[in-house]
């Protein structure tokens, strides 16, 4: 079973016990795919918690469908976007889902309770005695640190030491400790190897919730982030499943992009696109660098992706990504905008693209154009955090660019939007699938301790990928069953 759901009687009971004395409820992969199942009694008491509250009620918003506020607020659709025309330039309809309305910000807090609730019900973890370890490369620790801050249980926080001020400013208020660990975006290596360190130090005193072999993290996505995407599909007038043709996702640690893994069972023509910075090409060209799309981690190829099920490499250049965070942040080019016809609601929409959602846009219209798409065509892509995340950067960037003027404004919309082209594209062959799949040998099999055997199953076995999803269910029945117990008198 590729996420251990054995039980441990003892611990099980401490973490009930846990939960009865600070009045805790777990949500099921259910109630966060439909929310309306959430009883009313904690939807009432939504109504007067903040979305990024410390309150134990806020696992309940792991949801994409959190209502837009940050104070109070229920329940409604899924949270997305249609990109306008007018920014991307091409005739495909380009759908994004918004992270920013999940508690921290961003989706990444629902990978990290993909990981965490599993462990906890069925005592893997101990609440009580041990410290929960989230090693990331941004956004994962966060969502980690918040939500055992929720359980009221210790964690650590690892992350690159470059990565931006906002995400230390707020991780040293929420985890029990932070690490940072040389580099930036792409040095995950440095994080394992700071795991590794922390084991042989505390050995049983943590349990390491290493996102990019947790496969938690890929079910979350399979059934949550696939799921949305679904309903959107349904939702949106005149879209025939054979114009459904895209989802594009950063590969960051593999589980966003498990949501095509449900997406190719019910649209026959969908393309699944893994998007990487061109300074860093690892799964392009077997490359390795620095960049400064910061969430999208890289230099490997993450466990729980499924490489088999990909179709397309996307590699942006991050100088891209960081001249249209200043077009749609800079009051001159928010006005440039206005000015060629963007309309308000639209602007109004712009802090929602955080740099590797901007990644994942630009991604997108390569993909339209490398397949000709029409107006009826629909790519689905993330933007998993907001500007929120990077307001330093802004300033960084008019540090070393200079002033952003309206010049610098038409440049962006043409040169880093409209003139996207079919460069750093590859569509993949069989071959090239299994070379992509090849490099996980490297990282996990050489450095991490995975087996042979089972790197070869992740490609060979037709049952390895398909055996997750239904996981979902037998993690939800001992949810409830912990929830019942946490409520008896």
């Amino acid at each position: 079973m590729l996420i251990n759901l054995r039980v441990n009687e003892e611990v099980r009971a401490r973490n009930i016990q846990r939960c009865k004395e600070k009045g805790i409820l777990l949500p099921t992969f259910a109630q966060m795919a439909d929310p309306s199942t959430v009883p009313a009694s904690i939807k009432e008491k939504l109504k007067h918690t903040g979305l990024w509250d410390v309150d134990p009620l806020n696992l309940f918003r792991i949801t994409w469908k959190n209502e837009p506020t940050k104070d109070g607020g229920t329940f409604t659709g899924v949270n997305y976007i249609e990109v306008p025309r007018e920014l991307t330039g091409v005739k495909a309809r380009i759908i994004c889902l918004v992270g920013k309305w999940f508690p921290t910000g961003a989706h990444k807090v629902g990978a990290t309770y993909g990981c965490l609730a599993p462990a906890l019900v069925s005592g893997n973890f101990d609440s009580v005695n041990q410290q929960a370890v989230w090693p990331s490369t941004g956004n994962y620790c966060r969502g980690g640190a918040y939500n055992a801050a929720l359980l009221g249980c210790q964690s650590i926080a690892i992350l690159p030491a470059e990565m931006s001020k906002e995400r230390f400013d707020w991780l040293k208020k929420i985890a029990g400790e932070v690490i940072s660990t040389p580099g930036g975006e792409s040095n995950v290596k440095e994080i394992f190897d700071k795991c590794h360190e922390l084991d042989k130090e505390r050995g049983h005193h943590i349990v390491i919730f290493n996102q990019f072999e947790e496969f938690g993290n890929y079910l979350w996505h399979y059934k949550i982030t696939g799921g949305a995407i679904m309903e959107i599909a349904d939702e949106l007038e005149h879209i025939d499943p054979a114009r459904v043709r895209g989802l594009v996702s950063a590969t960051g640690s593999g589980g966003t992009i498990a949501a095509g893994d449900l997406l190719k069972l019910h649209y026959p023509n969908v393309k699944i696109a893994a998007v990487e910075a061109l300074q860093c090409p690892t799964l392009l060209r077997n490359g390795f660098g620095a960049h400064r799309i910061e969430g999208i981690g890289d230099k490997h190829v993450p466990w729980v992706h499924n490489v088999k099920n990909t179709d397309m490499i996307i590699a942006i250049d991050d100088q891209d990504c960081m001249d249209i965070l200043r077009l749609f942040n800079e009051p001159v080019g928010i006005e440039y905008l206005r000015k060629i016809g963007v309309s308000e609601e639209d602007i109004a929409n712009l802090p929602l693209y955080g740099i590797s959602g901007l990644g994942n846009l630009l991604a997108s219209i390569k993909m339209a154009k490398y397949y000709e798409m029409e107006e009826d065509d629909v790519i689905f892509t993330l933007l998993t955090d907001s500007e929120e995340m990077y307001t330093s950067r802004v300033t960084e960037q008019a540090e070393i660019q200079g002033e952003f003027d309206e010049l610098a404004a038409a440049r962006a919309l043409a040169g880093c939007l409209h003139h996207q082209a079919i460069d750093g594209v590859l569509e993949l062959t069989y071959y090239e699938r299994l070379r992509v799949h090849n490099l996980k040998y490297y990282t996990w099999v050489e450095q991490q301790g995975r087996t042979y055997e089972e790197l070869n199953a992740q490609w060979y076995d037709r049952d390895y990928w398909t055996s997750i999803p239904p996981l979902a269910d037998e993690i939800d029945r001992l949810i409830e069953a912990f929830n019942a117990e946490v409520l008896a008198p």
